[in-house]
């Protein structure tokens, strides 16, 4: 797996921290960057933090099913960026769940695990790709708490306008990357 393609994921697998962080930031009254770091330490750690377990957890069967492991790898991708996709959809007022300013653990701690839980599979698929999991999470990080930052601070500024908008890309990114995945070791020499 490139850096390109790293890249890609990690742009995908930020957008639902982006769209809680473009909520937080519409909340809030004034944009700091120490709240819009917060935002993003919570994101950015989690996103890392759950491919980490999701490749520990998928190492463990790796010898198991190392022969499906494309179609695992596209599937998840698939379900994921399915989901993403048909939430951007069909959301009208996300931000209502999420409209308060706070930056507290009781309340980031749930967010930035329901934002972080699809990094999990993917990390799963981490491990049955032999990706080198800490540049990969590091990176994954880094993008989101980045992504996360520019959310709250978009959000301040903008609002909800461009919300469902990054939700849909990341969907697509993740479900292009996981047909790229299957097409590679399917051998087609598509890409």
């Amino acid at each position: 797996m490139g850096l390109i393609e790293l890249f890609f994921i990690a742009v995908g697998l930020s957008m639902d921290a982006f769209a809680v962080s473009v909520c937080k930031g519409l909340a809030m009254k004034q944009f700091t960057w120490k709240k819009g770091c917060a935002a993003g330490l919570w994101f950015g750690g989690f996103q890392g933090l759950m491919p980490a377990v999701g490749y520990l957890l998928g190492v463990q069967f790796k010898e198991v099913i190392v022969s499906i492991d494309h179609w695992i790898a596209f599937i998840l991708l698939g379900i994921i960026g399915g989901n993403m996709v048909k939430e951007a959809l069909t959301e009208k007022d996300a931000c209502d769940i999420h409209a308060n300013a706070s930056l507290d653990i009781k309340t980031m701690f749930p967010l930035a695990v329901a934002t972080s839980i699809d990094a999990l599979a993917v990390g799963v698929t981490f491990a049955f790709l032999q990706a080198p999991i800490i540049p990969a999470v590091s990176f994954i990080g880094t993008v989101t708490f980045t992504i996360s930052v520019a959310g709250v601070k978009i959000g301040n500024i903008f609002g909800t306008k461009y919300q469902s908008k990054a939700e849909l890309a990341g969907g697509v990114i993740l479900i292009l990357m996981g047909a790229k995945i299957l097409l590679e070791h399917l051998g087609t020499g598509v890409f």
